[in-house]
């Protein structure tokens, strides 16, 4: 097990790689009477193409695969996992993304009975026809209520244009057609696959002996038996510059029109842990100095109605994408998506990107990232989405601090490019 100390947080990691692969994290905070526990796959919605462990081929599985499997694993033959946890003083739950499943769990006794509980339902999968034709109907609810949510639509509106090519456009759920077609077959196939401990990791945090946690968890899994693990091979399309599709719109039951533009990353991102989230960072902090509330650009586009409250925008960077969004509910939303685009394309002259500017963001940025750590559930939850490579959320008080003008100007040149440009409009019906 390896001891890491981030002296500029005053935190202390533990971390250790089984014999079967798994990587397990220990953050102990014995302050806090809450533990929480992320039992997390390197799996997602966009994982539909892959070469299946023990086949020699790539086979592709209906979209929506994989958060179908994250709701039947907590059903097994003889209980409801979730009762489970709710007996043992523990509140569970699991979310899928484009390309993780987290399981996980909180509570404030029965540590130990409740890692447990977690691990052995996530390493138990238990499927059958009849389960499985069953939870169509309720997942076909889900999708139909993400379908009337017009913020949702615009989203994956934007998705759409920028990436038509790739899974990363199709809703996280599926669609009703594609589920229909998933059988206990395929469940099993996907499980095998990307459930395999060497694609797995698994984080505690609260109070807690990390010596005898981990050795715990060590026990946990030399009663089990796994398969030799094998290299996953994804497959993903081949994508174009040219194949983003610059505009669309839709009509929806809405009060007001919406508009959002998108920026697609074509550039090369760092491969380096410690470098990518640096380059994530920096491109935060440099769309915070472009359109943040204090800033010229959005003052204004306030000041003129083209925006409101409802403005959002966001840079996200993940295995095999990245792209920045800018949404608003707006009366005008074409001369929104102009003014956005304009101001996006001569951001690099930008009179926010000052010295000044960037160090108070900077401490802004600090500020908010030290106080989250003193919630265990942001930790939590934050954890493996910060994750790249050995680099973690705890390494991002250094990285902040690292960051240099320099830094956003050479993030913007290489980021801001016209042709990944795209808007999307949702106009009432």
């Amino acid at each position: 097990m390896k001891k890491i100390f981030y002296p500029s947080i005053n935190e202390t990691l533990y971390t250790g790689i089984l014999d079967n692969g798994l990587e397990v994290t220990l953050l102990p905070k014995p302050d806090f009477h809450k533990t929480y526990g992320l039992f997390t796959t390197n799996y997602g919605s966009i994982d539909n193409e892959f070469i299946p462990l023990g086949h020699d081929s790539f086979t592709k599985v209906p979209d929506g695969i994989a958060h179908f499997l994250e709701h039947k694993l907590f059903e097994k033959e003889d209980e409801d996992v979730f009762q489970k946890f709710g007996r043992q003083g523990a509140s569970s739950n699991a979310f899928t993304s484009f390309t993780r499943t987290s399981y996980l769990f909180s509570s404030t006794d029965n540590m130990l009975k409740n890692i447990q509980t977690l691990i052995d339902f996530v390493q138990d999968p238990y499927f059958t026809e009849e389960s499985v034709n069953k939870e169509k109907g309720i997942i076909g609810q889900e999708i139909q209520m993400y379908q009337d949510d017009p913020n949702w639509r615009l989203y994956f509106g934007i998705l759409n244009n920028l990436y038509p090519k790739h899974p990363l456009h199709i809703d996280i759920a599926g669609t009703e057609e594609s589920i229909s077609h998933i059988t206990a077959e395929d469940l099993y196939l996907c499980y095998n696959t990307f459930y395999h401990p060497s694609n797995m990791n698994i984080f505690i945090v609260g109070k807690m002996d990390p010596e005898q946690l981990m050795q715990f968890i060590i026990d946990n899994q030399n009663q089990k038996e796994f398969v030799k693990a094998q290299p996953i091979e994804r497959r993903f399309p081949v994508e174009n510059a040219k194949d983003i599709i610059k505009e669309d719109q839709i009509n929806l039951s809405v009060s007001r029109p919406k508009a959002i533009v998108g920026l697609k990353g074509l550039d090369d991102v760092p491969e380096d842990g410690f470098e990518r989230l640096k380059y994530q960072t920096t491109l935060q902090l440099l769309l915070q100095l472009l359109f943040g509330d204090t800033s010229e650009s959005y003052l204004n586009m306030y000041n003129e109605g083209l925006i409101d409250d409802s403005f959002s925008f966001e840079f996200t960077l993940d295995r095999s994408f990245h792209f920045a969004d800018f949404s608003t509910d707006t009366n005008e939303p074409e001369r929104f998506a102009n003014q956005m685009i304009n101001l996006i394309l001569k951001s690099k002259d930008s009179p926010e990107l000052t010295e000044r500017n960037l160090n108070l963001a900077k401490r802004k940025m600090m500020g908010k990232h030290l106080k989250s750590l003193d919630s265990l559930e942001y930790i939590a939850n934050q954890f493996s989405g910060a994750k790249f490579g050995d680099t973690t959320l705890f390494d991002l008080a250094e990285i902040i601090d690292s960051i240099e003008l320099d830094d956003l100007l050479a993030a913007q040149e290489a980021f801001v490019r016209p042709e990944g440009l795209s808007r999307f409009f949702i106009y009432p019906k």
